[in-house]
């Protein structure tokens, strides 16, 4: 066996990494934009929205919006050419209240566009606890926190939903806690 494989290959791993620390954080891992993600509610509107709905299309984008019953309405036969006869009234009036009541008015809506910024500097873990007490418990225990796996994607919607909810983080604190999230209670964690 000769080495010019080798060497090749070793060249082409230096390449890589090279390209790799140039390259912003983002490209690196998707850059994917941002989504909600709308967990399917129980009993009877599952039901509609899994009959009537997701034949079709999803429902995490309901979370862009926060309107009232009329409002859903009018959204609704906007996107669907012949809604009658693609829903019957007793089922769009359990998905409107539904719809209502979880994005209604009073809930604010997820933002439609969120540009993660690259982060050059990273939290260690007692910076990030300070920064999840002061942010989170607010609302929650930490517990809620330290029982989730998620990759970092999915905290970053968690943590864009949560600020959006009240929550006080700045973008470059959000993006040092997604990455901590992600490293320490990702899907892979080993807590």
């Amino acid at each position: 066996m000769k080495w010019i494989g080798g060497a090749a290959a070793l060249w082409a791993i230096v390449a890589m990494l090279a390209i790799a620390s140039v390259a912003p954080v983002s490209a690196q891992f998707g850059g994917k934009p941002t989504r909600p993600k709308v967990v399917p509610p129980k009993g009877e509107v599952r039901k509609v929205i899994f009959k009537d709905c997701t034949s079709c299309h999803g429902i995490d984008d309901y979370a862009y919006n926060s309107l009232d019953r009329t409002g859903w309405n009018a959204l609704l036969e906007s996107k669907h050419q012949n809604l009658q006869s693609m829903i019957d009234d007793s089922d769009r009036q359990v998905l409107l209240d539904w719809l209502e009541v979880r994005f209604g008015p009073g809930v604010k809506p997820f933002p439609r566009t969120y540009v993660p910024p690259e982060i050059t500097t990273f939290f260690s873990d007692a910076e990030a606890e300070n920064l999840l007490t002061r942010a989170c418990t607010k609302c929650h225990g930490l517990d809620r926190v330290n029982q989730s796996r998620k990759s970092a994607e999915e905290w970053r919607v968690t943590a864009v939903d949560m600020r959006e909810r009240g929550a006080q983080l700045e973008d470059e604190e959000l993006e040092r806690l997604v990455e901590w999230l992600g490293r320490t209670k990702g899907t892979n964690a080993n807590q």
